[in-house]
């Protein structure tokens, strides 16, 4: 039995899921779940990082505790863009920001400003988001900041932690690419454009691809934990990248993803960077993926919305669960109102049921009043997206798409699964759930040599993993909900 384990970090939470190979099958055992809240500091928002490398430590620990004494190997993955720096010391300076801290604000229009929209995604292929790592570090440099003067080395957050418990600094090419910093075409980081706009070109190591062993524990930690000098796996550290892994599909076949959780990433996996006028204007992005592939993806705000929308009504005294929520939109009206997902209006946290009214009140729909009604518009609106999306990666590859496979915990909301199949009038293939930590865990065992390649590795996937299929069967109108819907995104 091979023993792999993935620290999985998520919007909300951080789990430590083990992974069991028995040649065969690969199966999956979470043994430590942690929270992984973002801190405000006055008006700032951070990394918690100290913390969530104590909970690492403690997710081994438990691991072994749980009777898992001979793991192979580490890996780690985190969402993209964010980073640490350190100085030549390689001391952390600071708290790294969280991508929603406000500080980009205005950023990304000032870096088109300087130097064109363009050009920027010219070199990079990346799209054009205000949360980016160039825009934050933009940020830093506009505001003087002392600590990118001192900074020596950039890290992205799967690299630090990495470098926590090694030793060794690296930087990965999957989370490397998230930061429309790395230039898609020459596969090396854009410093040209990092000059243009000021910001430090000294901070990047050469990157190595998913899969790579960086190092193993360092003694110390070893010691600490009572636990041997585990090799440590650089995975596909972008979580997008390790759900991409875990895609079931088979060889050839033209289909599209959907990593669908707090955001939803949709798009395909293609041999090269696409980088051209149509990518640009529909804004899709060309990230790193395992096995010099490459993600040509699109960021939709996704179950943000909904999940928002379930605090909101916790903050106000009202414990309801998804499943309640999902019952309450079965039982609304259908397309009495729409939102765009990736309005600006829903970026931040807080009051999300009374945004989705402003949406709607501003664009002179019919305004949603209960939850269910609320629940409704989202979702019906994300499908719709989803079948807007498609079809803009239709039109980019020249080709079609007949399937489209759902991955990642948002598969448990039944309702956006059906409606996808509907809106889109595609077959929806639904699953794995646990996409990400399985991706990461395939790509230790291709580490490991215990898998080959993708082939294997989505072999694997499919052996171990069920899905369940989707297909159209709604009696209403989606073509016209979806002619409507558009008049209502940017």
């Amino acid at each position: 039995m091979i023993k792999t384990l993935a620290f999985d970090f998520g919007a909300s939470s951080g789990r430590a899921i083990l992974g069991l190979y028995d040649g065969q099958k690969l199966d999956l055992e979470e043994t430590h779940r942690f929270s992984n809240d973002p801190v405000q500091i006055g008006n700032s928002l951070h990394w918690d990082v100290l913390r969530l490398f104590h909970e690492i430590k403690q997710g081994i620990v438990q691991t072994v505790h749980k009777g898992h004494k001979d793991i192979a190997s580490i890996g780690i993955d985190t969402w993209g863009v964010d980073f640490g720096l350190l100085d030549k010391q390689g001391n952390l300076l600071g708290n790294p920001y969280h991508y929603r801290d406000t500080r980009t604000d205005g950023m990304m229009d000032k870096a088109c400003e300087l130097i064109g929209r363009e050009e920027i995604f010219g070199q990079t292929g990346i799209e054009i988001i205000w949360f980016n790592t160039l825009y934050q570090l933009l940020a830093m440099a506009q505001q003087g900041s002392a600590v990118l003067e001192k900074a020596d080395t950039m890290l992205m957050m799967p690299d630090l932690f990495n470098y926590f418990l090694t030793g060794v600094k690296s930087s990965e090419y999957t989370n490397s690419t998230t930061s429309q910093m790395y230039n898609a075409s020459k596969g090396e980081w854009a410093t040209g454009l990092m000059k243009k706009l000021g910001i430090p070109t000294n901070l990047y190591l050469d990157v190595v691809k998913p899969g790579t062993k960086i190092g193993t524990l360092l003694p110390e930690i070893s010691k600490e934990l009572g636990v041997p000098a585990i090799p440590v796996v650089s995975v596909a550290s972008h979580d997008t990248a390790s759900a991409a892994v875990s895609v079931p599909v088979t060889e050839g076949a033209d289909y599209a993803f959907i990593s669908c959780g707090t955001w939803s990433i949709m798009g395909a996996e293609i041999d090269k960077p696409l980088i051209n006028d149509s990518t640009m204007k529909l804004n899709f992005t060309n990230e790193g993926g395992t096995g010099d592939k490459v993600l040509l993806m699109k960021n939709i705000m996704g179950l943000w919305l909904i999940q928002e929308c379930k605090r909101q009504w916790e903050i106000d005294g009202e414990k309801l669960s998804f499943n309640d929520l999902e019952q309450a939109a079965r039982e609304a009206a259908p397309f009495r109102s729409f939102v765009d997902p990736d309005d600006m209006l829903f970026a931040g946290p807080n009051n999300m049921p009374t945004k989705v009214q402003e949406f709607c009140k501003r664009t002179g729909q019919t305004v949603p009043e209960t939850k269910g009604e609320i629940i409704r518009c989202i979702a019906q609106s994300l499908a719709l997206k989803y079948r807007y999306t498609v079809e803009c990666l239709e039109e980019i590859q020249g080709k079609k798409i007949n399937k489209i496979h759902l991955v990642g915990g948002g598969i448990k909301d039944k309702l956006i699964c059906s409606f996808t199949a509907n809106a889109t009038k595609r077959e929806v293939i639904a699953g794995p759930v646990e996409a990400t930590a399985i991706g990461n865990n395939l790509v230790q065992l291709m580490a490991l040599g215990e898998l080959k390649n993708l082939t294997e590795a989505r072999q694997l996937v499919r052996d171990s993993f069920e899905t369940t299929i989707y297909t159209a069967d709604s009696d209403l109108d989606w073509d016209a909900a979806y002619e409507t819907f558009r008049k209502y995104i940017g």
